[in-house]
């Protein structure tokens, strides 16, 4: 008899997927549809022509077919290669290529061609460059303001570890209407989720804005599901009011590849609203936290809504001053 008439004709089903981890399932309010309006593959066109990055593509972000079929969309300037390794972010690492002079000019055209009214701004981390990246900041906010002066502008920074004072400067002298800085999660998780960053020089950072330009409208987020605790999460939303920070976003950590950090919990909408609820009473002027709520997610809009808040906060303070005055006359 033939040996191999014994052997098995096709290898057992568990070795295949014993070296590989378990894809976790997204729960039903996670899911979202795969981009294909003819929208989408215009706004992914332009940026090409442009030569433009954009951090709804290199974060691998839920909700790029929604925005970009509204002609929404996040440029990521200074490269698409970032300096920092954090545990959540999908940017590629390693050491960046030289800055392209013509990327102010270029970001600007394509807010002038997508008729935005508001535009978002972020970058990789360039810990490679003497000003941390700031100076390139200051021309895209300076080629927005020629070309196309109607659009407000939202910035989204790294932390400038090592150059904050001096980049921050700068950058509230270019006068962007919101200056968004993410804390990402809460203190205890720094050194395995963001181990190149520290909680408390973030907090300054955003502190360090209001200084300089109180006008300037400041923002910060954090992503839910990495492990974090309930109290924690209230903490950092209190430390977020003590720096005067007008807008906080909360949003479900997704994990992009096996090799992220991997998604502890998936917090429900109805988790999501109660977090909301107490952030609006702890005083912020605008507060977004749903599952797919990103920092640059309806940025437009919630803008508008921040600005009547705040506006609407003025004015009650200015009657409430003047009837003081009469009572004290």
């Amino acid at each position: 008899m033939n040996d191999l008439a014994n052997l098995p004709t096709k290898a057992p089903e568990a070795t295949r997927d014993e070296t590989r981890p378990p894809r976790q399932r997204k729960p039903d309010w996670i899911r979202v549809r795969a981009p294909v309006s003819k929208e989408y593959n215009e706004t992914r066109k332009l940026m090409r022509e442009l030569n433009l990055n954009t951090v709804c593509e290199e974060a691998a972000c839920p909700n790029i077919g929604e925005c970009w079929s509204k002609k929404h969309a996040t440029v990521m300037i200074l490269g698409d290669v970032c300096t920092r390794a954090c545990a959540f972010c999908n940017v590629k690492t390693g050491m960046p290529r030289a800055v392209d002079p013509m990327e102010p000019e270029n970001t600007a055209v394509a807010a002038a061609k997508m008729g935005l009214e508001h535009i978002v701004i972020t970058s990789v981390d360039r810990d490679d460059l003497p000003d941390g990246g700031a100076g390139q900041f200051v021309k895209v906010i300076e080629a927005l303001r020629r070309n196309t002066p109607d659009t407000t502008i939202e910035i989204l920074t790294p932390d400038f570890r090592g150059k904050m004072r001096a980049a921050v400067e700068a950058i509230c002298e270019a006068g962007p209407d919101v200056y968004n800085h993410n804390l990402e999660t809460v203190p205890r998780l720094y050194p395995t989720i963001r181990p190149g960053a520290r909680y408390y020089a973030s907090i300054r950072l955003l502190e360090e804005v209001k200084r300089h330009n109180p006008m300037i409208f400041t923002k910060s987020g954090v992503m839910l599901g990495l492990g974090e605790e309930r109290l924690e999460v209230h903490q950092v939303m209190d430390d977020m009011r003590c720096a005067d920070i007008d807008f906080i976003t909360m949003g479900q950590y997704l994990q992009p590849t096996p090799k992220h950090a991997k998604v502890e919990e998936f917090v429900t909408p109805k988790a999501f609203n109660a977090y909301g609820s107490i952030a609006r009473a702890k005083g912020f002027l605008q507060v977004a936290a749903s599952p797919l709520t990103r920092s640059s997610y309806h940025a437009g809009d919630d803008f508008a809504a921040m600005r009547a808040a705040r506006e609407e906060k003025l004015a009650k303070a200015a009657k409430a001053a003047r009837k003081q005055d009469r009572i004290d006359v």
